[in-house]
């Protein structure tokens, strides 16, 4: 048998990407190799089949040239890269000359070219051998090619330390002009070398703290101007110099924090790590509890303990927190108990099933499991509504910016009494909103928002000192209007900060209702046809403020459990399921009954509202149905219970109808109304809530067992919808921009600085 023209390659697969150029770089490449490989077996094929394969492979060879070009460029000039760069180009052109041979398959009959010679056709192994090694030779390419944008950012900010370093010293005004233009030329390359990178980087950790360290530096970079002004304008002034070596400081620190991530190392003095957060706690212990649905030896009933004591201490930060008002410290302690009553509960009735060698867990152990997850969401609920609120209120609070008008106010007077008087006030607002960041971080839900919240806080424990030390120079000099400009920037980087937050807070109750990542629509109000008579039982109405103020309050709750509700459903692994299907209506119409209550959304008047509900009571019983067919393939005991959950659905759906046909007179009847159907959809979607995962399980269950008796027709089915070779319009690349050309290797290459300044 011939030999492999590749010959034995060791495919390196510890190459990390770690940027979406490279990724995207990479991605038309495997798509050609991947069609090459999986073409069918086919006994006879077309003379279009054979030239298109061939064609196929001389560009991938052409393009794998041009491309090893430009890395060799690269090598030339950056002896550090040299050894590593020239053999990976080697080894890329010899993988692209070894699948250019083995495509070679156009320019013969097709008899003559498979008994001649080596081809894709008759030694499907080296095209793999070929394929491995082209990939993981022109990876490292990339990644060594990478490690020059790396470079890059590390010498600039070597430039920008040096020059930060002859900021600091200087002692006139014409020097520090001369040397901050030169620094803001060198900050500006590196805000782009900087900027390029976050935007390319596949972490969303690593970009959110690129994030927080660039907005460092940007607002830095101005606090420094001013305080070297101030500085240079009163060299005796304490304070003024202890605001200037803060911000060198913490300019210093943003820069050594961006080469970290870049080169994701530490420094030895900073072994900081993200505090695990309630968030985390709870979705990883709930996590587990259900796990116990498929394995009853998963975990142990002593981690169970010992994971809700830690999750439960954890709470102490909302309960200990002077900020927090009587009934959301009552509220959150019940919840706490709550969890450990269910969770006890749970583990009685686990330890007993373990006794008896159960394999499944019985149905008292099931009810034990529903209760524990219901109980810990709920105080998940709370939690986030505590942090929340609390959030948006000293938001209201601090949005009007007493503190730091009456300290200009103060400061341009000359009257430091009156400036420490309002440093305590300004003070004591810092500290409610650096602990109230920490309560956003335990409730954020993802990685990039509590770091957002981490620095947020930061930025709030940082600048309140400086403002103070600004406003302490303006009143010993409050003439100075170097002085007066200093306090203006240190006051604005305050109030961008709120506005940070107010972000930030969206963002997290964003995540919080899952409207972040691919969701579906919310369903539309309007639905012509039979409803529309309807409309007319109740005269529209329109809450004014105090009432949406209150009706905000329980709509709150709604808007909750719809978001629970979506998070049970994608759990399901079949999202066209109709209970899936129903369910998801469900929830979005009780998200939009909640946007309501705030005067948001589609639903403009009660009238609205109320058609709403009507329509979300029939989508209720039609679920009813599904649940029942449901229920037909279940055994004794699992039917009792999903037809239990069922009459309660039936029950609360009929409330609402019979409520939506009741007409109402008045606008305290109206509001009456309304706040009725609220507590009657929430009973809905607690419901829908309970069984959500019950039924999953159960249809994992018999899916499972309907898979495991397919026929070996099924089996012979299943391997003729095997990937084939398309014919040659897929494989000239005519599909779109799967094509592995020079164009994308060649705009990768260029986005290189290096390259650019050729």
């Amino acid at each position: 048998m011939a030999s492999s023209p590749c010959g034995n390659t060791n495919f390196d697969s510890g190459l990390e990407i770690k940027t979406r150029s490279v990724e995207q770089t990479l991605i038309p490449l495997v798509s050609q190799i991947t069609t090459l490989i999986n073409h069918k077996d086919k006994p006879k094929k077309s003379e279009r089949t054979l030239a298109a394969i061939h064609r196929v492979g001389q560009a991938v060879s052409v393009a794998v040239g041009r491309f090893v070009g430009v890395g060799e460029a690269i090598a030339a000039e950056n002896q550090e890269l040299k050894d590593e760069m020239s053999q990976a180009c080697f080894e890329a052109r010899r993988a692209g000359d070894a699948i250019a041979q083995l495509t070679d398959v156009g320019s013969a009959s097709p008899s003559a070219q498979i008994d001649a010679r080596v081809t894709v056709f008759s030694d499907r192994t080296a095209m793999i051998k070929a394929a491995r090694l082209l990939l993981s030779s022109v990876t490292k390419v990339l990644v060594l090619a990478d490690r020059i944008v790396i470079k890059q950012i590390i010498t600039s900010r070597n430039k920008v330390l040096v020059t930060l370093d002859h900021l600091e010293r200087v002692s006139t005004f014409q020097e520090f002009v001369q040397i901050f233009s030169q620094f803001g030329n060198e900050m500006v390359e590196f805000a782009h070398l900087t900027g390029d990178r976050q935007n390319d980087l596949k972490d969303e950790k690593k970009k959110a703290r690129m994030a927080a360290a660039r907005a460092v530096l940007e607002k830095c970079t101005m606090m420094l101007l001013t305080a070297s002004k101030t500085c240079l304008r009163h060299p005796d002034c304490e304070s003024a110099r202890i605001n200037k070596d803060a911000v060198f400081h913490r300019m210093r620190c943003a820069l050594e924090q961006v080469i970290e991530i870049v080169t994701e190392a530490r420094s030895c003095g900073d072994s900081k790590v993200l505090p695990v957060s309630i968030y985390n706690g709870i979705r990883d212990f709930k996590s587990r509890v259900e796990c116990l649905r498929e394995n009853l030896y998963s975990w142990s009933p002593q981690d169970m303990g010992s994971q809700l004591d830690v999750l439960v201490e954890r709470t102490e930060d909302f309960t200990d927190s002077p900020y927090t008002n009587h009934e959301q410290r009552q509220a959150i302690l019940g919840l706490c108990q709550l969890a450990r009553q269910e969770a006890q509960q749970l583990l009685q009735c686990w330890i007993e099933a373990q006794s008896a060698h159960a394999k499944q867990p019985p149905q008292d152990m099931e009810v034990a499991i529903l209760k524990t997850c219901q109980s810990i969401s709920d105080l998940r609920r709370e939690l986030h509504k505590a942090a929340v609120s609390r959030a948006s209120d000293q938001l209201k609070v601090h949005g009007e910016q007493l503190p730091l008008r009456a300290l200009k106010a103060a400061g341009a007077e000359g009257n430091l009494e009156a400036v420490a008087e309002y440093s305590r006030t300004l003070t004591e607002q810092k500290e409610q909103l650096v602990e109230t960041c920490r309560l956003l971080c335990h409730v954020s839900g993802t990685e990039p928002l509590e770091i957002t919240c981490i620095h947020a806080e930061e930025t709030f424990h940082v600048i309140g000192p400086q403002i103070i030390s600004a406003a302490q120079t303006l009143a010993l000099h409050p003439s100075s209007k170097i002085a007066k400009e200093n306090l203006e920037v240190f006051c604005e980087a305050w109030e961008s900060q709120l506005c940070d937050m107010a972000l930030l807070v969206r963002e997290i109750n964003d995540v919080f209702e899952g409207k972040r990542g691919d969701k579906r629509p919310y369903l539309s109000l309007p639905r012509p046809g039979k409803h529309s008579a309807n409309l007319k039982t109740s005269k529209s109405v329109k809450l004014d403020a105090e009432e949406q103020t209150c009706m905000a309050k329980l709509g709150l709750e709604l808007r909750l459990l719809s978001s629970d509700v979506d998070t049970e459903i994608e759990k399901w692994d079949d999202q066209e399921h109709e209970i899936v299907r129903q369910s998801q209506s469900l929830a979005s119409m009780a998200y939009n009954m909640y946007l309501f209550t705030r005067g948001e959304g589609l639903l403009k008047t009660t009238a609205d509202f109320f058609h709403q509900a009507e329509v979300l009571s029939e989508e209720g019983l039609q679920l009813c149905s599904s649940l029942r067919t449901f229920a037909v393939q279940l055994v004794d005991e699992e039917k009792s219970t999903v037809l239990t959950e069922i009459e309660k659905l039936v029950a609360l759906c009929q409330q609402l109808q019979i409520g939506g046909k009741t007409p109402v007179q008045g606008k305290t009847a109206t509001f009456q109304k309304v706040d009725a159907f609220i507590q009657i959809t929430k009973g809905i979607l607690t419901v829908v809530l309970s069984m959500l995962p019950y039924c999953n399980k159960l249809h994992r269950k018999y899916k499972s067992e309907r898979s495991s008796l397919g026929s070996p027709q099924d089996w012979r089915e299943r391997q003729d919808t095997s990937t084939p070779v398309k014919e040659e319009g897929a494989l000239n690349g005519k599909n779109g921009s799967n094509g592995f050309g020079v164009k994308s290797l060649e705009q990768h290459m260029a986005s290189i600085n290096l390259l650019e300044s050729k």
